[in-house]
């Protein structure tokens, strides 16, 4: 048995903007993570996960000579599992290997026990943990960079928008400044040059991923509202035909990096104060292109949580697409939140206990992976202290 695990997600800054090529965002990864499960099999592949109710999906390969190896579905519509299992399918193929059918049990943390998401990510992660399971099985000796990349690759078949910048948090964990690649050439370069050429081309060149040191100075609270809200649906709302870079959207981008680029700054100097002003600028960033383009980002729920934070001494923010789902809050060390978290109860708003997962810890981006039966749930009990770090 082959399995590995990979963390949520959460923005810190620079959403909607991040989905332009060379745009950055702030992400963190959370100690939640998204687990797979990968067994040999004979004569067909299952993936088994609640996503799909009761029984698995099933697939088998295709065989047309001189073609692309793709992957047939039953009774279930295309998702990231498949894009995933299919690309690194096509990548096996280009370097020879042979071929070997294989299950997956996925199971995760990154939902509530109904099934609710909490907006952390599990698209990515999904995909990041079969890219490292399907690493491991063909023992293809992947990079962690070129994990990301197959990874984003695989995301951008089901959601061409997608900027990746989950699917960087999932990868590299911790706190990360992260830039979108041309994710219109990549997909232009993976269908007229495969996979393998696909990892080195020229649309790479707009994407970064640095990493970012943890402010000791402060502590990250998350907050759910209990109302998912719809990544793609919010994004194809805001952002103007062919993404023009003038006008409203323009200036919203130009403040956007801004926003971040100090916020970075802000970080590597553990400038709290400072940062939390950022926050508070990018929240009203958000507002003002909700109102322009006429699209909930902040609904009321999110408006309550950041407005709370804010009454309480600290800067809060919705946290990515908005529409509902998650905030985040950045508080000083050594604020008393009880009245806070009080207050957020009291109004229907849920702390998810999490903490940042720093790359340090044994992470599948990393490579490492682990042959066991055992639970691989992220480990619960931690202390206060370190859950709000």
């Amino acid at each position: 048995m082959i399995v590995t695990r990979a963390p949520g997600k959460l923005f810190i800054a620079g959403e909607y903007a991040v989905v332009d090529p060379g745009q950055p965002a702030v992400l963190v990864a959370v100690d939640r993570f998204l687990t797979v499960r990968l067994t040999p099999s004979d004569d067909v592949g299952r993936v088994h996960s609640r996503e799909y109710g009761k029984a698995p999906v099933e697939w088998t390969r295709t065989d047309h000579t001189g073609q692309p190896v793709s992957i047939v579905v039953e009774h279930q519509p295309y998702d990231y599992v498949v894009s995933a299992i299919t690309l690194m399918e096509r990548l096996r193929d280009e370097r020879g290997l042979p071929a070997h059918y294989f299950d997956l049990h996925i199971e995760s943390d990154l939902d509530d026990a109904s099934g609710r998401k909490f907006g952390l990510g599990s698209s990515a992660a999904v995909t990041v943990a079969v890219v490292a399971a399907l690493d491991e099985f063909y023992a293809l000796g992947l990079t962690v960079d070129e994990r990301f990349r197959m990874a984003l690759l695989s995301t951008i078949m089901v959601s061409p928008d997608a900027s990746g910048g989950d699917v960087a948090a999932s990868t590299y964990g911790g706190w990360i400044r992260y830039t979108s690649p041309d994710r219109g050439a990549l997909r232009e370069s993976l269908g007229r040059d495969g996979v393998t050429a696909t990892l080195t081309c020229a649309g790479w060149e707009l994407h970064r991923v640095d990493p970012l040191p943890a402010p000791s100075s402060l502590r990250l609270l998350v907050g759910w509202t209990g109302s998912p809200a719809s990544t793609e649906r919010l994004v194809g709302g805001v952002r103007p035909p062919r993404a023009r870079t003038t006008g409203r959207y323009g200036s919203f981008m130009t403040e956007s990096r801004d926003c971040v680029d100090t916020l970075v700054e802000s970080l590597r100097a553990d400038d709290g104060s400072r940062a939390r002003e950022t926050i508070t600028r990018a929240r009203r960033l958000l507002q003002q292109l909700g109102e322009s383009s006429g699209i909930r980002i902040e609904t009321d729920e999110l408006r309550l949580l950041c407005d709370l934070a804010e009454q309480h001494g600290t800067a809060g923010k919705p946290s990515g697409a908005g529409g509902g789902d998650c905030g985040i809050v950045l508080a000083p060390v050594d604020t008393e939140l009880e009245t806070l978290l009080t207050a957020w109860e009291g109004r229907g708003i849920r702390r998810l206990d999490i903490s940042v997962h720093h790359p340090e810890a044994p992470a599948p981006a990393d490579a490492a992976t682990a042959r066991a039966a055992g639970d691989e749930r992220a480990t619960q009990g931690e202390s206060a202290a370190e859950a709000e770090r």
